[in-house]
């Protein structure tokens, strides 16, 4: 493993506002992408496309937008091709085969963007492009990770659609909002801009207008900061070439349950091996994990192996914050995670590498390490380097698995090479020089599952059904995990840097 050893993991401070981040994180104008799915829209397409042409978003150097072309048949397809040519330098086509669906085109639409942000723009003139500059404002201002154009939500005006068409929107808005928690007022609005960095780094599995409903389920997982902002709406009707019909509402219903039961919230890519991605899916115990290290953790934290942020985003705010991985697809993540959070910051950083390290020195009063020691050649090395960028009586927080007699194909997936005891990990703090403070077991009662699918099934991965299982069990026990008569399928260690020795 490889790092940048110039990289300082200490971020400049003096942003007095969202605005102030936004800018030293997109120096130069961030570019925006504006998805355009479209099927059959002649009579709208060419005049959608001279609209966006002319918009300008604050904060937005470039525009580029990306038509996916839905198997149209009445001549669309010629006139996008016709203003393409004459803006080749702004307007990519994307063709699919045959007529997939909104969600079929919205993917290939997310997969050629190459911006710093993403909107979903339906083709039909319904929306406005005027009102991407109102989308565009949270992400400068507030930090958004996604923004929603609200149909509903107070505005000068809009077109009045059908009664039976708002009641629906409004009963299918209610039936999302109770499962995924959130308080939106148009869960299927075609208006919805993204931070690129989190859209591209999620599957879209919806071919058809459940699209809107499977985004909305995986934002509210994945805890993204999501605002809305009222849009105009010009709605129009079926006769007027409306393809949404009341079927379609029918089947958002059920996917709106389809969606809160699956748990498929990353990409292949972002996440790893198949064994990280199934224990990242189980969103309860990172939150177990996190209020458990929390008071532990000082007010400048260096948390090492941090992945695509999961821990990262429920330790904040601090003073400082830098989520630091070795992988560089999960760093460029994460750069778009913590674009405009204050005081949180990523960097590329390998703990085996001590040159990683140079230059920040006592720079952290806690260091947060989870699943890495178990994982490199030398524990010891990256031992000594923590101490290096921990200040003075600093603590370093360790989270490894524990139990060698556990150790199965579930291990070897995850790419652990041993599995700890109490004895074990409490010598390499100290020969590393740590006075260890507290020690104690975690997760006791998955001890159990990991014994059953790992030692006795040899499976190398967890199902599907078997995570959302977990999450519920630890939703309901993990009250009482600590009056279970075994060890914890982990252990957490918390160690204070000695004092350097006088002679």
């Amino acid at each position: 493993m490889t790092s940048d050893p110039s990289l300082s993991l200490i971020p400049p401070f003096g942003a007095s506002s969202w605005e102030d981040a936004w800018r030293d994180s997109f120096p130069h104008g961030a570019t925006l992408s504006v998805v355009v799915p479209v099927y059959n829209e002649r009579f709208y397409v060419v005049e959608l496309l001279t609209r966006l042409l002319a918009v300008r978003p604050p904060g937005i150097a470039r525009l580029e937008v990306i038509v996916v072309d839905d198997g149209s048949t009445d001549g669309s397809t010629a006139l996008v091709h016709e203003v393409a040519a004459r803006h080749d330098s702004q307007i990519q086509v994307v063709a699919i085969s045959g007529h997939a669906g909104k969600g079929a085109a919205v993917r290939a639409g997310v997969e050629a963007a190459t911006g710093d942000l993403i909107v979903i723009q339906d083709a039909d003139l319904e929306y406005d492009p005027r009102d991407l500059t109102a989308l565009v404002r949270p992400f400068l201002e507030n930090g958004a990770d996604v923004v929603y154009g609200s149909r509903v939500a107070p505005t000068d005006r809009r077109r009045a659609i059908g009664f039976r068409q708002t009641v629906g929107n409004r009963v299918l808005t209610l039936f999302s909002n109770l499962f995924t928690n959130l308080h939106l007022t148009d869960v299927e609005t075609g208006s919805k801009m993204f931070r690129a960095s989190l859209l591209k780094s999620t599957p879209i599995r919806s071919n058809d207008f459940a699209v809107e409903i499977e985004l909305t389920a995986k934002a509210a997982k994945r805890g993204w900061r999501v605002f809305e902002v009222p849009v105009s709406y010009c709605g129009r009707t079926r006769r007027e070439g409306k393809k949404a019909g009341w079927w379609d509402g029918v089947r958002a219903l059920g996917a709106v349950v389809w969606f809160w039961c699956v748990d498929d919230l990353y990409k292949d890519n972002v996440t790893g091996a198949p064994m990280h991605r199934s224990l990242r899916r189980v969103r309860r115990l990172d939150a177990w994990l996190a209020d458990t290290v929390r008071p532990w953790l000082g007010d400048r934290v260096l948390e090492l192996g941090s992945g695509v942020g999961n821990l990262s985003r429920q330790l904040v705010p601090r003073v400082l914050y830098v989520a630091a991985d070795v992988d560089q697809t999960h760093v460029a993540y994460l750069k778009g995670v913590t674009a405009a959070r204050s005081g949180l910051s990523a960097a590329h950083l390998d703990p085996e590498v001590p040159s990683s390290f140079d230059g920040e020195e006592g720079a952290f009063d806690s260091v947060l390490c989870v699943n890495i020691l178990e994982e490199v050649d030398d524990p010891m090395v990256v031992l000594r380097n923590i101490g290096r960028a921990l200040a003075p009586g600093g603590r370093v927080v360790v989270y490894v698995p524990q139990g060698q007699d556990l150790y199965s194909p579930l291990d070897e997936e995850a790419g652990h090479r041993c599995r700890y005891d109490r004895r074990l990990l409490a010598q390499e703090l100290q020969e590393g020089g740590y006075e260890v403070e507290h020690l104690d077991d975690f997760n006791r009662m998955s001890k159990p599952a990991w014994w059953l699918v790992g030692k006795i099934l040899g499976r190398r991965e967890f199902a599907s059904w078997q995570i959302t299982l977990l999450n519920l069990r630890i939703g309901l026990f993990r009250g009482i995990d600590h009056l279970l008569p075994w060890s914890g399928l982990g252990l957490i260690a918390v160690a204070r840097k000695a004092a350097p020795t006088e002679d």
